[in-house]
C-alpha cells in the first residue's frame, strides 16, 4: 500500500441540502456516513428538497440559509433568524414551511434514498488547489462541494480521478472503493455562510472537466474515520 495523504476535514449533513457540521470522527457503514443526509425536507408531492430538479428531488431556494447538526441523534436546525429548533419539535414543519415559502415537512429516510449518487463523497486538497490556480479571484472552499472527506495530498491536479476502480484504506479500520466521478450541479456556485455566489466555479468545471469534480466511494470495510488519519492507496 502507498501512503497518499491525510484526512484534513470530515463533514456530515444531517439534513439533505442544508449546511452541515464538521466532525472529529465519522462512523462509516454500508449506507455511508452514519447520519449523513438521513433527514430531508419533503414537499407535498413527496419530492426531497435539493439544489436541483430530478425525478426524486425538487429545487428549493433557501436551504443553504439553514444549518443542521446532531444533538443525541436528533437534527437541530439553525434558522436564518439564529433560532435553533429541534427536528422532533411539533413546530418544525410549520417553521420550515414559513422560512422556505412552501408547505414542507422534515422527513427521515425511508424507502427513497436521500443520497444523490453515492454513499461517501470525497475530494482532495490537490483538486481545490487546481481550481484555485485557475480561478485566483474566486472563493474556493471545500464547503462548496459538500464532501464527507477532504484528503490533503500534494500537488494541484485532479488526483482523485486517478483512483477510480481502486481502494483506499483510511486510518486503521475503514476501506473504501472509489467507483465514480462526482457530477457537479449549480449548488457549487451558491452562496453559503460567508462564501459568495460564484457562477464561474461551475462554469470552469463544466468547460474543463465536463462537470466531474471529486469522487464517490462505497464502504468495503466499515469502521470509524478520524481527523488526520493516514490515507493509503491499495495496489
Amino acid at each position: 500500500m502507498t501512503s497518499i495523504g491525510t484526512v484534513s476535514e470530515l463533514w456530515r449533513y444531517p439534513v439533505k441540502s442544508m449546511l452541515g457540521e464538521r466532525s472529529e470522527t465519522l462512523r462509516m457503514a454500508e449506507r455511508g456516513v452514519d447520519g449523513d443526509r438521513l433527514f430531508a425536507v419533503r414537499d407535498t408531492e413527496g419530492k426531497l428538497g435539493s439544489g436541483k430538479n430530478t425525478r426524486r428531488f425538487r429545487k428549493i431556494e433557501g436551504l443553504f440559509r439553514l444549518q443542521a447538526s446532531y444533538h443525541h441523534q436528533v437534527p437541530h436546525i439553525r434558522l436564518p433568524s439564529g433560532e435553533v429548533v429541534a427536528g422532533d419539535s411539533p413546530d418544525i414543519h410549520q417553521m420550515l414551511s414559513e422560512v422556505l415559502g412552501l408547505p414542507v415537512v422534515l422527513a427521515r429516510e425511508e424507502v427513497i434514498s436521500h443520497l444523490d449518487a453515492g454513499p461517501v463523497h470525497l475530494i482532495t486538497s490537490a483538486s481545490l488547489a487546481w481550481l484555485s490556480s485557475a480561478l485566483p479571484t474566486a472563493h474556493i472552499d471545500a464547503r462548496r462541494f459538500r464532501p464527507n472527506l477532504v484528503i490533503d495530498v500534494p500537488g494541484a491536479d485532479l488526483v482523485e480521478q486517478t483512483w477510480l476502480g481502486k481502494r483506499l484504506r483510511v486510518g486503521k479500520e475503514v476501506e473504501l472503493e472509489v467507483y465514480a466521478a462526482t457530477e457537479r450541479c449549480g449548488m457549487v456556485a451558491f452562496q453559503q455562510s460567508e462564501l459568495p455566489q460564484e457562477p464561474e466555479v461551475l462554469r470552469h468545471i463544466a468547460q474543463q472537466v465536463d462537470l466531474r469534480f471529486g469522487v464517490y466511494a462505497q464502504v468495503v470495510v466499515p469502521g470509524i474515520v478520524h481527523l488526520h488519519d493516514t490515507v493509503t492507496l491499495k495496489g
